[in-house]
């Protein structure tokens, strides 16, 4: 007998064949090879965005500090080296409390209603940031007030470090109206932490409440300039290596926040920083292209930092 089978097709139409239907899967594999990277660059030049606003809302609480505090501009740190806890001194208000031995950084969210923690310390001088704009969106486990991902150039703008509470100042207080070249004035950027004066195959990762030199952002919140000399600060208080920016966002460029107010996005190298063959910032070394200070000094020219008091 024979059977005869009827398709179920309308008229002129006719189902796609292997080989098409493998031609069709191979045009979108190649569309979606295509878009993935420009999709994943979108994504970073998000975050990179999103940094950029934190470190410009920094940028105007530290502004607003100075206007509240006669000039002066934010120091580094709120503390003398080894400041006991039971010191009232090194009690310091933080938007919603007091905090002992804050980083002033910590002490700015209060101005923009962003504070750092919803329960500051009076015995802890390391708490981990709650508000995230204190979190840069490519390092968000870096959270730890001292490793912190944004570092101040404390340094020429305000180094309040002393080694006992009758010993001087390293250089404070500083005068905002003192600054000639506001255009030119890195006051915040993305910080490698001591990290940076190491070779960059001997950095580790990020080890929040860590004391580790090698670790990337260890003492992140203090942003070396990119010279230094022999006498002056660095990273730490006791001999450690270096800190310096991080490039941490898209095609190795690091955001940073001016005193004018602006932001920018830039290389290490836009910023004065020199790396040696071994990938670690240029410290003591002496290179032919040598680092330089112009955009940290406060005047737009190469000064040195300001030397650490003999007493």
């Amino acid at each position: 007998m024979c059977r005869i089978f009827v398709s179920d097709a309308s008229p002129g139409r006719r189902a796609f064949t292997l080989v098409e239907l493998l031609l069709v899967l191979a045009i979108v594999s190649a569309l979606v090879a295509i878009l993935l990277p420009a999709l994943a660059r979108g994504r970073q030049q998000g975050r990179s965005a999103a940094c950029l606003s934190n470190l410009r809302q920094f940028l105007i609480a530290w502004h607003m500090y100075a206007d509240m505090h006669q000039d002066v501009m934010m120091p580094g740190r709120h503390c003398y080296e080894g400041a006991p806890p039971a010191d009232p001194a090194s009690w310091n208000f933080v938007g919603n409390g007091l905090k002992y031995c804050p980083r002033g950084v910590a002490m700015l969210g209060g101005y923009i209603g962003a504070n750092p923690f919803s329960r500051p310390s009076v015995s802890d001088s390391r708490q981990d940031y709650e508000s995230r704009i204190y979190q840069c969106p490519e390092a968000p486990e870096w959270i730890d007030e001292r490793n912190s991902g944004y570092g101040y150039n404390y340094q020429f703008l305000g180094n309040n470090r002393r080694r006992s509470p009758t010993s001087r100042y390293y250089n404070f207080p500083v005068n905002r109206s003192a600054l000639t070249a506001l255009d030119r004035t890195v006051v915040f950027a993305d910080s490698l932490g001591t990290a940076a004066g190491v070779a960059a195959d001997l950095r580790r990762g990020y080890l929040n409440n860590g004391s580790d030199p090698t670790c990337v952002g260890n003492h992140g919140w203090s942003l070396d300039p990119p010279r230094l000399t022999a006498t002056s600060d660095r990273g730490t208080f006791n001999p450690s290596p270096r800190t310096a920016v991080d490039p941490r966002h898209l095609r190795g460029r690091v955001n940073s926040a001016w005193a004018d107010g602006h932001g920018q996005t830039d290389t290490p190298y836009a910023l004065g920083y020199r790396l040696l063959p071994s990938g670690a910032y240029v410290d003591l070394e002496k290179v032919a292209d040598a680092p330089n200070n112009r955009s940290f000094s406060g005047h737009d020219k190469d000064l040195s930092p300001p030397d650490k008091p003999l007493n």
